[in-house]
């Protein structure tokens, strides 16, 4: 994490956890319980001069209490050009927001003539294995099915036979890790098709432990949304498909999308695998600013406890950006399902 944005969370963590502290910390270690809020390494306490302001970084930590597990945040407004984090050069388990990046993967595909949204695929439907028996867990070719309904599938219900149909057509993961290094985001590694990942499933508590496998930071998935956002690799058509179907997601309605206001629209993809959850994408509010934001939560105790994190951080993060002016930083070309914005 940047310096200067560590120094800001620390002590906005620190006020939020203040009034717990014994006196010695009280008395000028806040970066140490910064450090303790969000499971980053202790250090030797460091004097600072903050300011006393309620600004965007203090309402994000005092929500992203970490000390039930890790939780990596990373935000974006693409109007003003405002970033904030936590822990967002950490490694979290992708889950299923690596879907994002193989939808991109395909849609390069179908611009250079390899195959077309009309093109048709089989599922890939689990076979019974037990945990660890293979490197690669056994799968059967189901329905086939046009590559438009796979991404339709793959994204608004999450569907994993349909995401391993069309990481299979682009040639595995290494495919799409080849498109994202392109793209120029580096903290991004897809390892394992989902059969894999969902059957061994367990092995590591991501809580305690970071895991590279199928793992990226919460700024590398935050780059990646804002260049689909702003057209960087795929034409408009590319991206109206898959901010289209992020727009229709239907899972994880207790996440990004739950506590936002009226007016606001919420293209997303979320994750879920052991002792973790996860959502990404785009806010865009009623006046048309869009905000991109990655949110990962470890540990919590459950999975609604990890859900109404998600909700309370990513709520947050968008009052306070709306109380930032919004400076015109970069014109997005992307039309939406509901029209321009």
């Amino acid at each position: 994490m940047r310096l200067a944005t560590l120094g800001r969370f620390a002590f906005a963590a620190a006020l939020a956890f203040a009034g717990m502290a014994p006196a010695h910390a009280r008395e000028g270690n806040l970066e140490a319980q910064f450090d303790t809020a969000f499971g980053t390494e202790l250090r030797s306490p460091r004097n600072y001069n903050p300011s006393y302001e309620t600004g965007l970084e203090q309402k994000v930590a005092l929500v992203a209490d970490g000390s039930a597990g890790r939780i990596g945040v990373a935000a974006l407004d693409l109007s003003s050009g405002r970033e904030i984090a936590i822990l967002g050069d950490q490694r979290f388990p992708m889950a299923s927001t690596s879907k994002i990046a193989i939808a991109a993967t395909f849609m390069e595909g179908v611009e250079q003539g390899r195959w077309s949204l009309s093109s048709e695929f089989p599922l890939m439907v689990p076979v019974a294995s037990k945990p660890f028996s293979s490197a690669v867990a056994p799968v059967r070719k189901g329905e086939h099915m046009k590559a438009s309904d796979l991404i339709e599938l793959m994204i608004t219900r999450s569907s994993n036979p349909a995401t391993d149909a069309l990481l299979a057509a682009v040639g595995g993961p290494a495919a799409v890790n080849d498109w994202v290094r392109r793209a120029g985001i580096q903290e991004f590694e897809l390892t394992r098709d989902i059969a894999t990942l969902v059957r061994d499933d367990g092995e590591i508590n991501p809580a305690v432990a970071v895991d590279i496998r199928d793992s990226a930071t919460p700024r590398a998935m935050v780059q990646l949304l804002a260049g689909l956002y702003q057209g960087k690799w795929l034409s408009a058509s590319s991206r109206r498909v898959i901010i289209g179907a992020m727009e229709r997601c239907r899972t994880g309605t207790r996440r990004i999308p739950a506590m936002m206001p009226g007016g606001v629209t919420v293209a997303h993809k979320t994750g879920s695998l052991n002792n973790t959850s996860s959502d990404i994408g785009l806010i865009t509010t009623p006046d048309g600013r869009t905000i991109a934001v990655a949110i990962y939560v470890t540990g919590q105790g459950s999975r609604p406890a990890r859900e109404a994190k998600i909700a309370n951080i990513a709520r947050a993060i968008y009052d306070g950006y709306l109380q930032q002016p919004a400076t015109q930083w970069v014109n997005a070309e992307y039309t939406g399902a509901g029209g321009s914005r």
